[in-house]
């Protein structure tokens, strides 16, 4: 016997409220496999303000950041 034919027999002998909730639990772990993962954080944007340094302070790069979210 396979294993998708014992889930099958498992699930054909639970009452109709559970098969629900069995399908719903399998749904959910097919969607996590889904999921992409997470890439790590990337420092290649280091330096790419360094042009600015002479001519800027940090606190105004803050406001300036500040005013590009906004």
């Amino acid at each position: 016997m396979t294993t998708s034919e014992s889930v099958h027999r498992m699930i054909d002998d639970l009452p109709p409220d559970l098969q629900q909730e069995a399908i719903h639990y399998i749904e959910e772990l097919a969607s996590r496999k889904k999921k992409p993962a997470a890439k790590k954080f990337g420092l290649a944007w280091a330096g790419g303000l360094s042009h600015l340094k002479s001519s800027t302070t940090s606190v105004e790069l803050q406001h300036k950041a500040r005013e590009w979210r906004d």
